[in-house]
């Protein structure tokens, strides 16, 4: 299994989690687990999700994923599972 954590954080708006859940189960990537809160106005929301189904590469994704943020106002960040967990135990 191929796992990726994805972030999300911006000013919250109608629609983030509608447009970003699109893009992934357009290209193939099922959502394992999610968590998302909104404090004061601004969104925050967290995913692991799993990339084994699709033909697009981990930095294609990456790539789009950034571009899909900039288009709806929020920051939207991907890493590999073992590079998020390898950063967290130093």
């Amino acid at each position: 299994m191929k796992k990726i954590i994805i972030t999300v954080v911006g000013k919250d708006t109608v629609g983030i989690i509608a447009k970003v859940c699109t893009y992934l189960a357009e290209n193939s990537i099922n959502i394992l687990d999610i968590s998302q809160t909104i404090v004061s106005g601004y969104f925050n929301m967290m995913m692991i999700a799993d990339m084994n189904g699709s033909s697009k590469d981990y930095s294609t994704i990456c790539d789009d994923l950034d571009k899909l943020g900039q288009g709806i106002g929020v920051s939207i960040k991907c890493q590999k599972e073992e590079i998020f967990e390898a950063m967290h135990r130093i």
